[in-house]
């Protein structure tokens, strides 16, 4: 039989104490997929719901104030 294993729980870089701001470009780049530029989903960044609609609105609004680009 295949042994299984559990996989460690991501945990939320915000909880942790890391800070996401709409002016870190860096930071910001790295809940944005690399190919289409969209914002990637809670199972993907380890974030909680809470910092994850955090994380969409500084996403929109570096997109906003031109940061990001909308689309590649």
């Amino acid at each position: 039989m295949a042994e299984f294993y559990r996989k460690k729980k991501k945990v939320c870089q915000m909880c942790a104490g890391k800070d996401v701001d709409y002016k870190n470009v860096d930071v910001i780049s790295k809940y944005v997929s690399q190919d289409r530029k969209k914002i990637l989903p809670r199972r993907v960044t380890g974030c909680c719901a809470l910092h994850q609609r955090h994380v969409a609105g500084e996403v929109k609004k570096a997109r906003f104030m031109a940061l990001l680009p909308f689309v590649k």
